[in-house]
């Protein structure tokens, strides 16, 4: 742990599994910016921003943009409207259930060659 119970990104990444390159990405993008820097200019990164590099993590599968995950994000954190946040639920259950779909067919193909 870093300054003040903050973790260094390398933490972060063991932690939740993503890498070093991805936690950076999602900084370089604005969806995951550090909270702060150490004096040596390490990324510093507080449980609240670990949260939403998992809440990216669990977009990520569903195909959802870039702008997408800003837009949630966003609502999340301030609380946006229950419209938007109800447009989003609808749109991850549409999409898991085509992944469930998808996992199906997969299963049976996997079926298929077992016999």
């Amino acid at each position: 742990m870093g300054a003040h119970g903050m973790l260094q990104i390398g933490e972060v990444a063991d932690r939740i599994g993503l890498s070093l390159r991805t936690i950076r990405y999602y900084e370089e993008v604005g969806l995951a910016v550090p909270s702060a820097r150490s004096d040596g200019g390490f990324r510093l990164y507080t449980e609240d921003d670990v949260e939403r590099l998992r809440v990216i993590m669990q977009m990520k599968p569903l195909g959802f943009s870039l702008e997408e995950m800003r837009e949630l994000l966003t609502a999340l954190a301030e609380g946006g409207p229950a419209e938007r946040l109800a447009h989003y639920r609808a749109a991850a259950a549409e999409r898991v259930d085509a992944l469930r779909a998808q996992l199906a067919t997969a299963e049976a193909f996997a079926g298929r060659l077992r016999t």
